[in-house]
């Protein structure tokens, strides 16, 4: 007796388990590559269902954030609930809102961010809608810049980051990096964003700065405060300018010549 109901007990066990895996997952994984020193932050939106009529006030629906202490606490990986009933309204995620930040200083304030996004739509052209592999793995690529200006009195460097998509051949686009999926392709899934660091960086400002061999040298303009001190066609008359660090300079990035 003890041994058959040992076996129902087991049958039941696997039974419970088989039914398990023939559900498909709530959840897929976001993830991203991103340059060293680099971080990313997530906002998940989501809406009601298609077809569904209820409404959710903002309080009830807020956005669950990943990443929001990203300086201290930064994790690459985020489990992203699908579909989810808040005060009986079925919910299905529409987007995930991303800041790519980095910072180049030790101050708080030495840092800056830019956008990306990650789309989920019902209905998606195929030319935008991600694949995923046999591994069900899709990546999104794109790639971020270095812009770089003075401000200030002291001509302190501040530095702008600006991240674009990528086309086929690698090379950066117009817009802004973004994945876009349909909800149905996600359970059980990983979406990755891959970001790389564009090897040179440039002046945020045209006609601010001038190209030299080993880098790049403030222009003058009327006199040191003058704030926006464009060059016009004086490129022999150069200013000093500081590093977020204290460091007085006279060239970008190399600070001496």
């Amino acid at each position: 007796m003890k041994i058959q109901l040992r076996n129902i007990v087991l049958i039941g066990a696997f039974a419970a388990l088989g039914g398990c895996q023939g559900k498909p997952p709530n959840t897929f994984k976001f993830t991203a590559d991103l340059p060293p020193g680099f971080a990313y932050v997530a906002a998940v939106h989501y809406v009601p269902e298609k077809g569904q009529t209820c409404t959710l006030d903002r309080r009830d629906n807020l956005a669950p954030v990943f990443n929001s202490k990203w300086r201290t606490e930064y994790k690459p990986d985020a489990e992203i609930t699908i579909r989810k009933t808040v005060k009986g309204c079925p919910l299905v995620v529409r987007r995930i809102e991303l800041e790519i930040n980095s910072a180049y200083g030790k101050d708080w304030s030495d840092f800056s961010r830019d956008e990306a996004m990650v789309f989920i739509r019902d209905d998606l052209e195929k030319q935008f809608k991600g694949e995923f592999n046999k591994a069900g793995e899709s990546t999104f690529h794109g790639q971020c810049e270095w812009w770089f200006r003075t401000s200030g009195k002291p001509r302190i460097l501040r530095k702008i980051l600006d991240c674009r998509t990528v086309d086929a051949q690698g090379a950066r686009a117009y817009g802004k990096t973004f994945g876009a999926f349909n909800p149905d392709q996600l359970p059980g899934k990983t979406v990755r964003m891959k970001i790389t660091l564009a090897a040179d960086e440039r002046p945020a400002i045209k006609d601010t700065w001038v190209k030299v061999t080993n880098g790049w040298k403030r222009c003058m303009g009327d006199n040191f405060e003058d704030q926006y001190a464009f060059c016009y066609g004086n490129y022999t008359d150069f200013s000093t300018f500081t590093m977020p660090d204290g460091q007085v300079c006279t060239i970008y990035p190399g600070c001496t010549e």
